[in-house]
């Protein structure tokens, strides 16, 4: 029997994190709305791949410090509005992972990385259009951290934590 998928997320900073938390609760459609926000770098490594995933990404965490990001505007997902991050060391970051992880990703995992936050999907297009306009108008650009890794175990729908790997870089 295969494992469950892993999935790898960035652990963003306190107060970012919230801010797309509350988003989120407040916009995405409650019976679907079953994972906290999150920044998805891998959404299905095999989790039968564990043992040898595991440490590349222990590895990658060591020698990182907290990743400056830019939170951009909002943007459709036409059935929802996700906020673009922007940050090139992110972006290397997600490379090098993938080369190291490159014979257990996903056909999803392989596609260009598009870093982002979801905090509507599934919602009525009428509803996600005007959700759209109202962030629009009201976003200001802000920065956030990505402070680590976070590893997760998806199980009938839900994500199970398995791992919090700072950046412990100086």
């Amino acid at each position: 029997m295969r494992e469950p998928p892993l999935i790898v997320t960035i652990e963003l900073d306190e107060a970012s994190f919230a801010w797309f938390e509350d988003l989120r609760r407040r916009h995405y459609p409650e019976e679907r709305n079953r994972v906290p926000a999150h920044l998805t770098l891998f959404h299905a490594l095999p989790g039968e791949r564990e043992r040898e995933i595991a440490p590349v990404l222990e590895a990658a965490c060591r020698g990182l410090r907290p990743i400056r990001l830019e939170v951009g505007g909002p943007w459709s997902l036409g059935r929802g509005v996700a906020y673009r991050i922007v940050s090139p060391e992110l972006e290397r970051l997600r490379a090098d992972l993938a080369k190291s992880l490159e014979p257990w990703l996903a056909a999803q995992d392989r596609a260009p990385f598009r870093p982002h936050v979801t905090v509507q999907n599934k919602a009525e297009p009428e509803s996600a259009r005007r959700l759209l306009e109202h962030l629009l108008h009201e976003f200001e650009p802000f920065g956030a951290l990505a402070a680590g890794l976070l590893v997760w175990r998806y199980e009938r729908g839900l994500w199970r934590s398995l791992a919090h790997l700072p950046f412990e870089g100086e």
